[in-house]
């Protein structure tokens, strides 16, 4: 197992985003923070991959598409096994901003929380569809009712962690899909700490999005499943 120069790590995982991701890298790579960084490319159709590697990422390629969360939870244990103590989690298609980082990783790196979530509803005017927008805000109300603190952005892909929640999401019951609303309560019940933070999320090109179609039908039953579930689940 090596050791890493840095200890934080940025997991990316991407699905065709071969127009999109050599941006993020690079964004990354002008922070002057030292961070290294690893693409999950989940099976994708184009050339995410060879795009990710020449821009100078570490590059875990899956086999075939297997969902975002499967996506994000291989990340994890690539940050388990070689020993980082911090991971940051942003998405492949430009909307996260890579100067907000050190902001989310302070909060993890002073002890305030263990997880931060960057919140696009805190302190802006983050624009999205209403069905989207109704489903994070019903979803942070049951969330916040459920752990007792106020949760505006469950949905939000932009996170920092220390290394109590790497461990924890590599474990058994890490959704393969969407890990949202569910999780946070998860890492309630385990005793890790959660909070938020103010973040702008970026315009980026349109694109089919992961929640188009019928998957904002499927999201929200699936998520009216798993939270009574988790609730079910021992502690």
């Amino acid at each position: 197992m090596g050791t890493p120069e840095t200890g934080v790590l940025a997991v990316i995982p991407a699905y065709n985003e071969a127009g999109r991701i050599a941006g993020v890298i690079c964004a990354m790579q002008g922070m002057a923070m030292p961070i290294d960084i690893v693409v999950i490319d989940d099976g994708s159709q184009d050339k995410t991959a060879a795009v990710a590697r020449e821009a100078g990422a570490q590059v875990v390629r899956l086999p075939f598409n297997l969902g975002y969360g499967a996506a994000l939870q291989t990340g994890f244990r690539y940050a388990l096994q070689r020993g980082y103590e911090y991971v940051v989690q942003l998405d492949g298609d430009g909307q996260h901003d890579p100067r907000e980082v050190a902001v989310l990783l302070d909060k993890v790196a002073t002890g305030e929380a263990d997880l931060v979530i960057g919140s696009r509803f805190l302190g802006q005017g983050y624009r999205t569809s209403c069905v989207r927008r109704a489903g994070s805000m019903l979803f942070g109300l049951v969330t916040s009712w459920i752990i007792g603190q106020r949760i505006t952005d469950p949905t939000s892909g932009y996170r920092a962690m220390n290394r109590r929640v790497i461990e924890f999401y590599t474990g058994e019951g890490f959704p393969a899909d969407f890990p949202d609303a569910d999780v946070i309560i998860m890492l309630h019940r385990a005793g890790l700490r959660v909070t938020e933070a103010p973040i702008h999320a970026l315009a980026t090109p349109s694109k089919r999005s992961m929640h188009s179609g019928l998957k904002p039908l499927y999201y929200v039953l699936k998520m009216l499943l798993a939270i009574p579930l988790t609730l079910l689940r021992k502690r």
